[in-house]
């Protein structure tokens, strides 16, 4: 937040000193302005909102012209002004800078000068949006990654706290309403996926066109698939919780699982979600040591944690063979069990990421079909010159 100040203020003045010098107005407001607005967290914001900006206000200068040279400045003229700026703003695409072109349309239309102050805004704002935009040139913007895999860490954690305390109850005689403040927790933690969501879309866009990132698609990918998955097992929990509560409603005042039962099932959710803060730091991991040690701890957890659904499952059907009371319930929870174990399988996620990778490069071919048709026949120039010069193969 210190840094991000400071760079917006540095940016301002700076665009200040040097409209002085090449703006006619003796105030030049609209660089500074135009210079805090362009100067975002991130470089691709910086970048689009800079176009935009300087779009909206050329758009909105130009109305003011048209309509100056034919109208004037009236009541009604105004009105029309504002309709016409806001309909064109639209047009343009300048999103959140619609009320842009009319607030410059405005500002130019009020004064007896219209080429003098036309002049002098479009100079001022190319300044500024200029400014804004070399300011994160040089002092690039943070990269919020980091921030990013605390956030998707702590998602992880308040999983794994909720899977604890249902495993906790699990093993004994809850009431039903006890089970149901559990599905109530479950629910909250929509909310939580929402934040964590807010902040990985702030690190996405930091990765985009940032001098400071390599393979910035790759940490996207990883990033976002994590979340997608973590967002799976919240939705499987969620249901777990619910065919908790509809079993203590069943039961009454019986323990929710009988004694043996229990205790495989609060062992079972304790691994899982010990490999669920495992994901976790698997995904937010960047070196590739650290990244493995995770991987095979991940990995590991797994393994012990099938192993004890195993065990469960061989329990449960006992246990329907002797008394087929509630079957239908018990046949689900092991089902949701096994759901979150395979989604945080390594090769699940291996798979899924590979996928999400390709499907990201075909959006981004699809959108730039030229840039890609010019690659692909560098591509075929560079091995024809290699093949005649011998270069970078075996010569003779």
């Amino acid at each position: 937040m210190v840094v991000q100040t400071l760079r917006s203020a540095a940016a301002a003045t700076v665009a200040y000193v040097i409209a002085l010098k090449l703006s006619p107005e003796p105030a030049p407001l609209t660089a500074p302005l135009t210079a805090l607005l362009v100067v975002q967290v991130t470089f691709f914001a910086t970048l689009t909102n800079g176009i935009r900006r300087v779009n909206a206000v050329v758009t909105g200068v130009l109305v003011a012209i048209v309509f100056s040279l034919l109208v004037g400045l009236t009541w009604w003229s105004l009105a029309l002004l504002l309709v016409a700026a806001l309909s064109v703003g639209h047009l343009v695409r300048v999103d959140e800078y619609v009320n842009e072109v009319a607030i410059s349309a405005m500002l130019v239309l009020g004064v007896t000068t219209v080429g003098f102050t036309a002049w002098a805004r479009i100079v001022e704002t190319l300044i500024g949006a200029i400014i804004g935009m070399a300011c994160n040139l040089l002092l690039p913007p943070p990269v919020w990654v980091d921030a990013a895999g605390r956030s998707i860490e702590w998602l992880a954690r308040r999983l794994r706290q909720l899977m604890l305390r249902m495993g906790e109850e699990a093993a004994g005689s809850i009431p039903w309403q006890r089970a149901a403040e559990r599905l109530h927790e479950a629910r909250r933690l929509d909310h939580d996926i929402i934040q964590v969501d807010a902040a990985l879309r702030q690190a996405e866009e930091s990765l985009r066109l940032n001098p400071r990132v390599k393979e910035g698609l790759l940490h996207r990918v990883v990033l976002r698939t994590g979340l997608d998955t973590l967002e799976i097992c919240t939705v499987v929990l969620r249901v777990l919780a619910r065919s908790f509560t509809d079993l203590a409603k069943a039961r009454g005042a019986k323990e929710l699982f009988p004694p043996p039962i229990g205790q495989t099932v609060e062992q079972v959710l304790s691994e899982i979600a010990d490999a669920v803060v495992s994901f976790a730091v698997l995904v937010t991991t960047d070196l590739s040591a650290n990244a493995e040690s995770a991987e095979s701890r991940l990995t590991a957890e797994l393994h012990t944690a099938a192993a004890t659904r195993d065990r469960l499952a061989e329990q449960l059907v006992e246990h329907v063979q002797e008394d087929r009371e509630d079957w239908q319930l018990l046949g689900a929870i092991l089902t949701e069990i096994n759901r979150i174990i395979d989604e945080l399988d390594t090769e699940h996620r291996s798979r899924r990421l590979l996928e999400e990778l390709d499907r990201v490069s075909r959006q981004q071919r699809a959108k730039m079909p030229r840039v890609n048709r010019l690659r692909q026949r560098l591509g075929v120039q560079e091995d024809l010159w290699r093949n005649r010069t011998g270069v970078g193969g075996r010569s003779g």
